[in-house]
């Protein structure tokens, strides 16, 4: 894929999903630590936003259940627009995970 093609897929994207390209670059050239940790002392085995008690399927559930980006920073203020990239990042790079989480959840 050269540049030129990849500007005029930009330029095709919805305002909301050039929000979210704009967020991913801005993570990838500002994020120099891990963002994701799965704590030894939570027994789950869940991914959680390092430095946090928030699992990435809580974030992934808040946004099944409609919530925008913007809800739930509100939601979450101690979380950043970085943070929530790299969870949605995560999320889509682990879906097998975050689906089981998910389905252990409602059971």
């Amino acid at each position: 894929m050269t540049l030129k093609d990849l500007e005029s897929q930009l330029l095709a994207l919805t305002r909301s999903e050039k929000e979210r390209v704009i967020q991913l670059l801005t993570h990838s050239l500002v994020s120099t630590q891990p963002e994701i940790a799965k704590p030894p002392e939570i027994s789950d085995g869940a991914a959680y936003i390092a430095n946090t008690q928030i699992a990435i399927w809580e974030l992934v559930n808040a946004q099944d259940l409609g919530c925008t980006d913007r809800d739930i920073l509100q939601m979450y203020p101690q979380l950043t627009e970085s943070d929530l990239a790299t969870a949605w990042d995560y999320a889509d790079a682990h879906s097998e995970e975050i689906a089981q989480a998910l389905r252990d959840i409602d059971e």
